[in-house]
């Protein structure tokens, strides 16, 4: 079988990204007529709607005992539809374990023509699927778009790259020879990846496909089953990623059991049971802290994504309003929904310094309040930036912060109508900005999921910097962002997070934000903070997957 030369061709400037680090994008993130085509919108539209009417048997996943689907449309606030098969967990691991002996003896070249051939199907669905992501997590359009699509994807090519790469590290085979004196000792020897047998991936509500399309095509490229369990709030855009990719296994003559959808429900959840059984080798988990840190301690190879307090540090800056214009953005955007957005931003007593003097705290946040209202406010803007609430509770955590909190309240949070007639059911609310005292940590201590954000007073930006440092060491961050002029400040802020395993983002204005993490450049959580154990991609996300084992005989 073998790559094809286009697969080929694509498989090689994934690798040369990930050395270079440089912009690399194999999938086109704008949904542009010229490039997916003219009807490719209505027809990805129409291809959800046809989802909604029943059982989502494109799998080809037999002998269900039972279908079931408990998805609610945030955006119509009624059920989404589709509903998937269910089997028991012995069933899912025998047909696993079965596939897994053919797929491990399976060489890196085929396995990535297989799942190059995967992400080329699922690229056919991109609109398809961004639907299916708003009405699962309410999402707005353009972001399900890229996010559940063409950055999927790519984070997807990533992972088969890193992969492969890591298994074409040493040699399959050489002639070992040590010098005796008189004759030498000549040892034939060669190397094999061994995969693990069998992973689990756990997916989240907010971000089904992107977060958990890494840890599939890990655990393929390096040979492992795997069994894909999405949250039961949001299935069908995983669902649509893995019939893609059983499609490309059947094509290639490989049994698609290797990878296979496993569902559960709200009461039946089946993730904790399938993460403790003995036949299941690799755990991939993105989620609550509570359960990530319990699977952490499973006698396995387990890869986290947490939840974190990410920060903001407000120095100084050349230009205030183009500051606050991307932090505002940045707590709106999907309504904090985000694992990379923003809650606690730690600003001076006295204020930011800018070229024009200093601006004080005050003006700082009611220049944050003003630039959040005017974004939400504008029907244009507003209903898309901020989407619509996934999870109920965080409507309600959002609404009921400012009276929980004995803080001057900057900016209430409200529910606005989404200016799409069909959507006016959708639940969409406003950020909520709330100052406090450096010295209240029971407040800001803890993830406030959600359009919360905290504005803390401190004495000075060096304590702005602990205090972060404190967050990120205690209760993990995934981001931070940073405004200083100061090139001393400047470094000062990126040694002190670094200790930290933060990555933190100085001085972003325009359009790019400290919520975006890029493929092929940007590692996403770092492993190295209580947010996450693991890392996309590098080297030991997928060094974990398989071992090397050693053969020799004498030649």
């Amino acid at each position: 079988m073998g790559l094809t030369t286009s697969q080929k061709e694509i498989l090689d400037k994934a690798i040369k990204a990930l050395h270079t680090r440089a912009f690399h994008s194999q999938y086109p993130e704008h949904p542009s007529p010229q490039i997916y085509g003219e009807t490719a919108d209505e027809d990805g539209k129409n291809a959800f709607k046809s989802l909604r009417k029943g059982k989502f048997e494109e799998l080809g996943q037999e002998d269900a005992k039972a279908w079931v689907g408990e998805e609610i449309s945030p955006y119509f606030s009624e059920p989404v539809g589709a509903t998937y098969p269910v089997f028991d967990q012995d069933i899912l691991l025998e047909r696993a374990d079965k596939a897994f002996h053919q797929w491990r003896k399976v060489s890196k070249e085929d396995r990535a023509a297989v799942l190059i051939d995967a992400l080329d199907r699922f690229s056919k669905r991109f609109f398809e699927n961004a639907y299916a992501t708003m009405h699962t997590t309410g999402q707005g359009y353009m972001m399900a778009f890229q996010a559940s699509g063409p950055h999927a994807a790519d984070r997807a090519l990533e992972a088969v790259a890193a992969a492969y790469e890591e298994l074409g590290r040493f040699p399959a085979e050489t002639l070992w020879k040590k010098p005796m004196g008189k004759y030498d000792l000549s040892i034939k020897k060669e190397w094999r990846a061994i995969p693990k047998g069998i992973g689990l991936v756990i997916g989240c509500s907010t971000f089904p496909t992107w977060n958990s399309v890494p840890g599939v095509y890990a655990n393929l490229m390096t040979g492992n089953a795997v069994l894909v369990k999405p949250h039961p709030g949001a299935v069908l855009p995983m669902a649509i990623v893995v019939a893609e990719i059983r499609n490309a296994l059947r094509t290639a003559g490989f049994d698609p059991e290797v990878c296979q959808l496993a569902v559960d429900t709200k009461d039946e959840p089946i993730a904790k049971g399938l993460a403790e059984d003995a036949r299941i080798q690799l755990v991939d988990f993105t989620g609550n802290s509570d359960f990530g840190t319990y699977l952490e301690t499973l006698p396995k190879a387990v890869f986290t994504e947490k939840t974190g307090v990410n920060s903001m540090i407000l120095d100084s800056t050349d230009d205030v309003d183009k500051m606050i214009q991307n932090i505002t953005f940045s707590v709106a955007l999907y309504s904090g929904q985000m694992c990379t957005a923003p809650q606690n931003f730690f600003i001076p007593a006295d204020g930011v310094k800018t070229p024009e003097g200093q601006v004080s705290f005050d003006e700082i946040a009611q220049k944050i309040a003003a630039f959040t209202d005017g974004l939400i406010q504008n029907p244009k803007a507003g209903p898309f930036v901020a989407g619509a609430i996934q999870n109920p509770n965080t409507a309600e955590r959002a609404k009921a912060a400012s009276s929980l909190v004995n803080g001057k309240v900057w900016l209430e949070t409200k529910t606005i109508k989404q200016s799409i007639p069909a959507f006016e059911r959708a639940s969409t609310q406003t950020p909520t900005y709330i100052q406090v005292d450096a010295s209240e940590k029971d407040i800001f201590a803890r993830e406030m999921f959600g359009p919360i954000a905290f504005l803390i007073q401190t004495k000075n930006t060096h304590e702005s910097v602990a205090l972060a440092r404190e967050m990120a060491e205690k209760h993990g961050a995934i981001s931070c962002g940073a405004y200083t002029t100061d090139a001393e400040m400047k470094e000062h802020i990126a040694d002190q997070m670094s200790l930290a395993a933060t990555p933190v983002s100085f001085n972003l204005t325009g359009q790019i934000f400290v919520n975006q993490n890029a493929a092929f450049s940007d590692f996403h959580v770092t492993g190295g903070n209580p947010a996450g154990n693991a890392s996309f991609t590098n080297p030991n996300y997928v060094n974990q997957r398989f071992t090397w084992v050693g053969m020799r005989e004498p030649a």
